[in-house]
């Protein structure tokens, strides 16, 4: 059973319904570590040496976060500017986290469609990740494409919410339990873009 750290990133979590509903669907999880960087950094004071420990112990490496400006709520940022340190996570020392499995869990304003080349933001959500993907391979973690959810501002249907949250807890067991095939997991525009067809029925 591989242990899965959660990342979760969201300085406005309290008026977030979609990520407030993701959270609920995996703590509790077994093998399961959600780790609130924003409860637990509210003066951005990064304990850096403690969340090292956490990615040592754990073999999926997960950040949720809504998408901020096409990146990340700056948070996330001080957190690869403070805990991926050379020797430890790079360089000739550095392999703390080779292997590892490594994604997104994205939540958008805009809608899916926005972000296509055709589309009003002109990249694909994949293409967004790509510092993600860049310091996976400097790490040499294993990158995952994101699971997405997008259109939050239009207001998603509460039926809608709760089936993104079971299919993230979905994902997440089926990572847990070793279920996913990996390599066609990396081909994929999206990870949640058919569950159905990545891990089945369980």
């Amino acid at each position: 059973m591989k242990k899965i750290l959660i990342n979760f990133a969201h300085p406005a979590k309290s008026r977030s319904s979609v990520n407030k509903a993701l959270r609920n669907a995996v703590v509790g999880l077994e093998g399961v570590t959600v780790n609130d960087l924003y409860q637990t950094y509210p003066d951005f004071m990064i304990d850096v040496e403690r969340e090292k420990k956490l990615c040592e112990e754990h073999d999926v490496i997960i950040f949720q976060h809504p998408l901020y400006w096409y990146s990340t709520p700056s948070i996330v940022k001080e957190w690869f500017d403070l805990v991926l340190e050379h020797d430890w996570a790079y360089g000739s020392k550095g392999t703390a986290l080779e292997g590892k499995l490594f994604f997104q869990v994205i939540s958008t304003g805009a809608d899916g469609d926005s972000y296509q080349k055709e589309g009003f933001n002109e990249f694909t959500l994949t293409e967004l990740s790509a510092p993600f993907r860049a310091t996976a391979k400097l790490c040499k973690l294993v990158w995952l494409p994101p699971f997405a959810i997008t259109g939050v501002h239009g207001g998603l249907p509460s039926a809608e919410i709760l089936r993104h949250g079971e299919n993230y807890q979905r994902t997440i067991i089926a990572l847990r339990d070793e279920r996913v095939d990996i390599e066609q997991a990396k081909r994929l525009e999206l990870l949640n873009i058919d569950l159905n067809q990545l891990i089945g029925s369980e």
